[in-house]
């Protein structure tokens, strides 16, 4: 049965609230023009580093915010699938990665092959969104496909007609939404969007140093889940085992211990 809600995602429940709170609060205390980034003035004339690290608190207008706090909604499913211990980890540990590469790759490639034309990017966890798309699109299976299908009469022949169609599949919507960030202030949001699909691509691989094996620690998260997790985990084993009649034997192990195996051992039995 699927959960509804945040069911098993506080970590996605804190992104959203998170997201929609920061733009809100920025907007109150008027501070949006601190968030994003221009190369330049900001970083070669005015020397603003700090924007750096501050660029991804919040987005600067409502249609991104709606979008941002429904694609993490949408996106609750990597926590329930990972835990949120694996969950918060991911966030935190790719969170160097997403806050300086964009910046960085802007200021010192793409704006010098583009002659100083692009030269501005937008606010707002972009990269973190696609970073976690990128394990959707990789961890989460499609449930079915359908094609999306018409037909053009053929020039000439007005009883001949050629097909033509797109084969989609139940995730292809799910798309939507980000792709609407990604399109939303070009062309900075996009260069924010490919660079996290990367990063995620390579936290997938393994290949991000320090990132794919770190967790966070377990009281971080909170014990009381774990235990959660774990009895259920206890106590669906011990049902699996008792209708396949695995249960008894484990329980036979466990009463001879050591020394039954031991005296097996001598006795040449397997």
């Amino acid at each position: 049965m699927l959960s509804s809600g945040f069911t098993n995602a506080p970590v996605t429940k804190a992104l959203v609230v998170g997201v929609i709170l920061a733009s809100f609060l920025a907007s109150i205390a008027d501070i949006k023009y601190f968030i994003w980034i221009e190369v330049r003035p900001h970083l070669f004339d005015y020397w603003q580093f700090w924007r750096l690290l501050t660029w991804q608190l919040c987005y600067t207008n409502s249609t991104e915010v709606l979008f941002a706090a429904m694609t993490f909604y949408q996106l609750r499913a990597i926590e329930r699938l990972w835990g949120s211990r694996k969950f918060a980890s991911f966030l935190l540990s790719t969170l160097p990665y997403t806050a300086l590469l964009p910046p960085i790759l802007l200021a010192a490639v793409i704006r010098p092959l583009s002659f100083g034309h692009i030269n501005y990017l937008p606010a707002g966890p972009t990269a973190i969104v696609f970073a976690l798309l990128a394990q959707y699109h990789a961890a989460i299976p499609y449930i079915y496909k359908y094609r999306v299908s018409g037909t053009i009469p053929q020039p000439g022949s007005p009883d001949a007609h050629r097909e033509y169609g797109l084969n989609l599949t139940s995730k292809s919507t799910s798309y939507l939404l980000p792709l609407q960030l990604a399109l939303s202030q070009l062309p900075g949001s996009a260069i924010a969007a490919a660079i996290g699909w990367i990063i995620g691509f390579a936290y997938r691989r393994e290949i991000l140093p320090g990132a794919s094996r770190w967790r966070v620690p377990s009281w971080v998260i909170g014990g009381t889940q774990k235990e959660r997790y774990d009895s259920l985990r206890r106590r669906m084993e011990g049902e699996a085992g008792r209708a396949t009649g695995v249960e008894d034997n484990r329980e036979h192990v466990r009463r001879r211990g050591v020394v039954g195996g031991l005296i097996d051992q001598f006795r040449g039995t397997s």
